[in-house]
């Protein structure tokens, strides 16, 4: 399934039904009153969320939502019925902007959570309910009142346990790959990761979801290469795992180009708990080992994993590290709830 994390949709509840004008017409009674029912409600627009879909695609080939007229009404005192509503579902974590992207209408993050965009017309009224003393036959019944009609923006905002961020190349799909069945494309050239890759992670019997966010380069935050599109899929995350290429000269340099982007695109990400490992040590003498983990740990002020991915060197101890940042964090936000 392709990944879409932006939509620009328009939707438009429909319309109140039209009031009747009617009279009672019987054998044994040629003149009766007036008996014109009341129109339907036009149908709601509602978006629902539901933690069983991960992209937007869905709204790439469906822009326009319109819902249903309300059902004129009818003699011998009946209304019409009201219109069926159309229920939009998003993925979990799907924001709703105005249509300039500007102003945040809701916020959907739990399973089920809904909200009415746009709500259906009311049914006009019927010429029954304007009979009086002096009018015992009124010809008068009221139009339905018109549906809403707006564009909106959907934006999804991922929600994941666990997020990768590095430079690219850093080795990120392949640690995903190595630690869950997802399986990401992998190769030996930057910005090979594209989208954002989802994958469940099993350890000690406990799992968590883990995102790959595609490579971030200098001046992400402003929107220079994959830019702000997908820095913002690592907001809602409750751990990072920043992967440095130990193959490369300045790791420590590698480092504050990923701390300096997440710093600036947001104080929310930049004061996430972060895990920070030394990648592709398979490929380094004990000697550049020891080097560069010294080098990182000067730059960042934390202890330094030494991981390989593709001989899964500390793996294990990597992802028991975090699952216990993720479960200390689910426990607290239990207690506040």
């Amino acid at each position: 399934m392709k990944f879409l994390d932006e939509a620009k949709i328009f939707i438009k509840s429909g319309s109140g039904g039209a009031g009747c004008v009617s009279f009672r017409r019987e054998k044994n009674l040629p003149h009766g009153g007036p008996d014109g029912g009341n129109g339907g409600r036009g149908g709601h627009v509602i978006v629902r969320a539901t933690k069983a879909l991960n992209t937007l695609i869905d709204y790439r080939y469906q822009q326009h939502f319109k819902a249903k007229t309300g059902t004129h009404g009818m003699g011998s005192q009946c209304d019409g019925p009201n219109a069926a509503d159309i229920i939009m579902t998003v993925p979990t974590g799907t924001q709703i902007f105005d249509e300039f992207g500007e102003e945040l209408l809701a916020d959907l993050v739990d399973e089920g959570q809904e909200i009415m965009l746009a709500r259906g017309g009311i049914g006009g009224i019927g010429n029954m309910h304007f009979k009086t003393a002096t009018n015992q036959a009124p010809r008068t019944a009221t139009l339905g009142e018109a549906g809403e009609e707006l564009w909106v923006w959907l934006k999804l905002k991922l929600f994941c346990d666990a997020g990768l961020v590095g430079l690219p190349n850093a080795g990120k799909s392949t640690f995903l790959s190595v630690v869950s069945r997802a399986k990401p494309k992998i190769a030996d050239y930057p910005f090979t990761t594209l989208t954002p890759q989802l994958g469940v992670v099993y350890i000690d019997g406990t799992e968590f979801v883990m995102a790959d966010i595609p490579g971030i380069i200098e001046g992400a935050h402003v929107g220079i290469g994959l830019g702000v599109k997908f820095l913002k899929h690592v907001e809602r995350c409750r751990v990072l795992l920043h992967l440095v290429d130990g193959t490369q000269e300045d790791v420590a340099g590698a480092y504050h180009t990923i701390r300096g982007e997440l710093e600036a695109y947001s104080e929310i990400l930049s004061s996430k708990q972060e895990i920070l490992a030394l990648n592709k040590c398979d490929a380094l003498t004990a000697e550049e080992i020891a080097e560069k983990t010294q080098a990182l740990e000067e730059a960042s002020g934390k202890k330094v994993l030494n991981i390989s991915s593709v001989s899964r060197y500390n793996i294990e101890p990597t992802l028991r590290d975090l699952l216990r940042i993720v479960e200390t964090a689910k426990a607290e936000e239990n207690i506040t709830d």
